[in-house]
């Protein structure tokens, strides 16, 4: 369904029934990302949303809309509309910085937290304007060269090189997935999502006392070391380290991402023995 969010037209999957579960996908993603998990999850009211930019959610000129703050707003406008007062929020990668930037601005509104391979931003005013450099080169080269070229450059990142492992049939979805994106969506989210263009949130995370579980791939290294990180400057944060996973756990061991993601919601993210 299309739900209108302050002038923007977001595209919503709600399916199921019990606790809601707020799933937010990364960039280049969409509803989609969520598809293989809705019979693992069947005991939850699954909220699926194309972030601002992707799959079939507008994608405005305006890039202060596309802001992680702003998007925020949306998200809280969302929930008020679909008349749930609290979710737990599942987020991956992008999804997962959004999902942390809902939870420090509306605490009141999240019982669990769980990020997948995510971070807090970077830390200081150089690395950021660094980013914003980077992501400017690549929105405009989505620009110029438009999705398809992108999508071939994307998939080298060493980031993803972990998912050449996966069967040829799954890493073809994922780039359907992705070419289905626009140009203009993309590029705009790089300009008003990007990591280099949102606040730092390192200082926040010590003041966030939600139950947190923190994922990552034991072959990211560099997103295990930021987990590592977050989980010491958090008071109510567990960290799990899945093997023989990079970036996408949820692609790379489904199985076991549904079953720890269902496990701590059902203890409502406390540890075994609290």
């Amino acid at each position: 369904m299309n739900v209108l969010l302050r002038g923007v037209s977001y595209y919503v999957e709600v399916v199921g029934e019990g606790e809601p579960l707020l799933l937010l996908h990364g960039f280049t993603g969409s509803v989609k990302t969520w598809y293989p998990f809705v019979s693992e999850w069947k005991e939850r009211k699954l909220v699926m949303v194309d972030i601002i930019g992707h799959g079939k959610t507008d994608c405005p000129d305006d890039i202060e809309r596309y802001t992680i703050e702003s998007v925020a707003i949306d998200l809280y406008e969302l929930l008020k509309q679909l008349g749930i007062a609290k979710v737990h929020v599942l987020g991956y990668s992008m999804g997962g910085r959004l999902a942390l930037t809902f939870a420090i601005r509306y605490p009141q509104c999240v019982k669990t937290l769980i990020l997948e391979s995510s971070s807090p931003g970077l830390k200081t005013e150089e690395e950021r304007t660094a980013r914003r450099q980077s992501d400017e080169a690549l929105a405009t080269m989505i620009e110029q060269h438009g999705v398809a070229a992108f999508v071939e450059k994307w998939e080298q990142l060493p980031l993803f090189a972990t998912q050449k492992q996966l069967p040829l049939e799954q890493q073809e979805n994922i780039r359907r997935e992705r070419l289905s994106q626009s140009a203009k969506g993309l590029a705009n989210s790089l300009r008003g999502m990007g990591t280099g263009n949102q606040p730092s949130w390192w200082e926040h995370l010590k003041s966030l006392s939600i139950p947190t579980l923190l994922l990552c791939g034991e072959w990211d290294e560099k997103f295990c070391q930021l987990a590592a990180e977050m989980q010491e400057r958090m008071s109510n944060a567990q960290l799990v380290k899945i093997s023989c996973a990079g970036h996408a756990i949820h692609v790379e061991q489904p199985k076991i991402f549904a079953k720890i993601v269902n496990e701590f919601i059902e203890k409502g993210g406390k540890e075994n023995g609290d």
